[in-house]
């Protein structure tokens, strides 16, 4: 019987390369979306494509409004920064950290894979063109990890350990798209902006956009979202 895995699918870039090695690894996978109130929603469509072209065994999205919160440029009415140079990134936390969103999403992933039977759960953080966010860091997932073990039945009466899985943790993005590129991943499927127009285009001024032009030109190739537009 196949390893069980719940695999974080935002329908971006770095999720589906996860969803990809996941399932080079041999796990049967277990796609998980949130409808959580983004602007970009224009994401999810591409998570349902990103999902049956890599073959997810399902694919939930869960709905949570993290608009009742606001506080990021993703889910309230604050400007999206555009054209920020590489310097600029690597300082400081953007306006587009969503509060506590990937403690959130692990939490629902928790709980799918304890339902699962599943031991592993694949998410797409990195922590080196990662734009600042606190809860990319491998120490905030290590302490996840540690929490989400004492959290569940399952893993109290030691039926299930909980194993958080972040194999892009340390990649820049022209690695993760070379990797992408060898496990067969279709970037022409996927969406990154955090601010695209309403046929999904990239806004390609964005940070998300950026770093994105970044890794595809050092992998001496165009990227196929911004070919086809």
């Amino acid at each position: 019987m196949s390893r069980r895995a719940v695999v974080l699918l935002s329908g971006g870039l770095d999720s589906a390369t996860v969803l990809a090695i996941a399932r080079s690894q041999g796990y049967e996978c277990y796609a998980l979306s949130f409808a959580y109130g983004q602007r970009h929603a224009w994401e999810l469509e591409a998570a349902e494509r990103v999902s049956d072209a890599l073959g997810a065994k399902e694919h939930k999205i869960a709905t949570i409004d993290l608009r009742f919160f606001g506080g990021s440029a993703l889910t309230a009415e604050i400007d999206v920064p555009k054209g920020r140079a590489p310097d600029e990134m690597s300082h400081g936390i953007p306006i587009t950290y969503v509060p506590a969103r990937n403690t959130i999403f692990l939490s629902f992933a928790l709980a799918w894979a304890e339902v699962l039977d599943a031991q592993d759960v694949f998410i797409g953080v990195n922590a080196l063109d990662y734009s600042g966010y606190p809860d990319c860091r491998p120490e905030y997932i290590e302490a996840f990890e540690k929490m989400a073990n004492l959290a569940t039945k399952a893993s109290v009466e030691g039926v299930q350990r909980l194993k958080i899985h972040t194999p892009l943790i340390a990649m820049t993005k022209a690695q993760i798209i070379a990797k992408g590129i060898e496990l067969g991943v279709d970037y022409s499927l996927t969406s990154s902006c955090y601010d695209p127009g309403p046929d999904g285009r990239p806004c390609g001024g964005c940070d998300s956009c950026l770093l994105r032009e970044k890794g595809f030109k050092e992998n001496g190739i165009v990227d196929p979202v911004r070919a086809s537009c």
